[in-house]
């Protein structure tokens, strides 16, 4: 197995650091010597191609290593959430074809269960032995795995220049129903092994030299291209849980270049005293990838006064891959703008009917993709069919328009869509009125069943700390100012947060189904 740029740091700074987390570190020699001895292991418990070892995404360096192994070696990974139930994960291992899973503390006692349902390897790391495991658990221990000797020349060494690619695997939200996988869209599919699909990852920066900071869950394929980061010989820095001060600290301490964020990583750390903020050096940042949802422009501004303009949102899906761009520049000339296609997908808006729209009208936002960069879900070509809207025209459930320079804007989520008395409403249009209130700190439209209507808008709304609370008709009055009286909610709720997922996205599945008691009570807080 050919290890590129880290075999060549392994070799130059054998003692530098490569990857440190919350509990250790690892040099470059250290982690050339790990990744080798898991991939061998790997190797030998997943030896058929359509094999996979599932890893949880706890941010650790176990973590990072066993992607990497996977990556190198041509055994591919599963990138699974820490917040499975044990139905679920057993679930996804089944469906992914995983024989092994990987987990920290957090996930051990779910995956021995789930293991045991699929006939699958626990590998465990950080468990504390006192940890309660369920009775008849058997753990491989990581420590086992990653001390292995393998030699070179060998099978389990060489077989990356036999495997074709495998990259992650990672599961969708599941917003429509139940969550399916998908290999991350890295690099289209014309690489013959996993060596060239690692050179090549090598040789295309995704982010400047330096040290890269992970602070989001290591199951989400944005904190995920760190791999790509260390896959060329540059050095990761892992957070384990999100602490505002201490993202600053890092940043600092290891002159830290990059990193990926969401807009509530960015509003956690705005909300820190202003003199806690200017006591951290920051200058050594050059870019901050932002995704996951759409950041309020008050708060991207801010950020963007306070760290200069480094940040560059990024608009695509795991599924596809990155298919917008817009640097800080771009974004204070063109706000809301999630930026124009880049290459190689075009982008195109069709209305209900399948027909092209011009410039500036609204319909479902559409990516032609060549040959290489198409969607396609893990065993699920019905979900695949369907995430197509015409031929070679994938779209990832947006609702928006383009203008005339080429600027992508979304407007709304097709699965959120309400039809309320054969009217189709887009709730994230009702949600940017709201925002702009300034008694309103955080909001959600969604929509609920309506015994006259079908559906109809129910807003939840989030007071600002220190503001008065104003009355329905008000707000009534206040959205009608910029919205036709037919998009204004019927109700109103006052909650004390809005319940979004470790990526920033609110989560309108969990949020339907915690509201759809309000069902038929549209007369119940009317304000019309």
């Amino acid at each position: 197995m050919e290890l590129g740029p880290i075999a060549e740091r392994a070799e130059e700074q054998p003692d530098a650091v490569a990857v440190v987390d919350d509990a250790r570190s690892l040099t470059w020699r250290g982690l050339a010597a790990e990744v080798t001895a898991v991939a061998g292991r790997f190797a030998a418990l997943a030896p058929h191609p359509d094999q996979r070892i599932g890893v949880l995404g706890e941010n650790r360096i176990e973590t990072v290593v066993a992607h990497l192994a996977g990556l190198l070696s041509g055994v591919g990974t599963v990138a699974l959430s820490r917040q499975l139930t044990k139905t679920e994960l057993s679930d996804q291992l089944a469906d992914s074809g995983a024989v092994a899973v990987v987990t920290g503390p957090l996930g051990i006692a779910a995956s021995l269960v789930a293991a045991d349902a699929v006939d699958a390897t626990v590998i465990a790391h950080n468990v504390d032995p006192r940890q309660d495991i369920p009775a008849g658990g058997a753990i491989t221990t990581w420590a086992d795995v990653a001390s292995a000797a393998v030699r070179p020349g060998t099978e389990e060494t060489d077989h990356a220049a036999k495997r074709p690619p495998r990259p992650p695997i990672v599961y969708t939200s599941g917003t429509t129903g139940r969550a399916r996988g998908t290999e991350v869209r890295w690099l289209p599919r014309s690489f013959a092994t996993a060596r060239e699909y690692a050179a090549a990852l090598a040789a295309k920066a995704s982010f400047p030299s330096g040290a890269h900071l992970i602070v989001g869950p290591l199951q989400h394929n944005g904190p995920l291209t760190a791999l790509r980061h260390i896959i060329s010989g540059q050095p990761l820095v892992v957070l384990g849980r999100f602490d505002s001060e201490r993202v600053l600290h890092l940043i600092e301490r290891h002159s830290v270049t990059s990193s990926v964020m969401v807009p509530t990583h960015f509003q956690r750390l705005l909300a820190l005293p202003a003199d806690t903020r200017a006591r951290y050096d920051v200058s050594s940042l050059v870019t901050v990838a932002h995704t996951g949802s759409a950041c309020p422009p008050d708060v991207k501004r801010a950020m963007i006064d306070w760290w200069g303009p480094v940040l560059t949102e990024s608009y695509g899906g795991s599924e596809i891959g990155t298919v917008c761009r817009i640097t800080s520049e771009e974004w204070l000339a063109h706000p809301r703008s999630v930026g124009r296609c880049v290459p190689p997908f075009e982008v195109v808006v069709l209305d209900e009917n399948g027909n092209r729209l011009p410039p500036g009208e609204v319909g479902v936002l559409g990516f032609r993709a060549p040959a290489g960069y198409d969607v396609e879900f893990h065993r699920d070509p019905e979900k695949t069919a369907s995430a197509h809207i015409a031929p070679g025209v994938a779209s990832l459930g947006d609702v928006g328009y383009v203008d005339e320079e080429g600027y992508v804007f979304i407007t709304d989520r097709i699965a959120d869509m309400v039809i309320s008395g054969g009217v189709n409403l887009y709730p994230a249009e009702i949600e940017r009125v709201l925002l702009t209130h300034p008694a309103i700190a955080d909001a959600a439209v969604i929509g609920v069943p309506d015994t006259d209507l079908g559906e109809s808008l129910l807003a939840l709304i989030v007071i600002a700390d220190d503001a008065e609370q104003p009355s329905e008709r008000v707000l009534v009055d206040f959205l009608k100012r910029s919205l036709a009286g037919y998009k204004v909610p019927r109700r109103f709720r006052f909650v004390d947060e809005v319940s979004r997922n470790a990526m920033g996205k609110i989560d309108k599945k969990l949020l339907r189904k915690r509201y759809a008691e309000t069902a038929g009570a549209h007369k119940e807080g009317s304000a019309l």
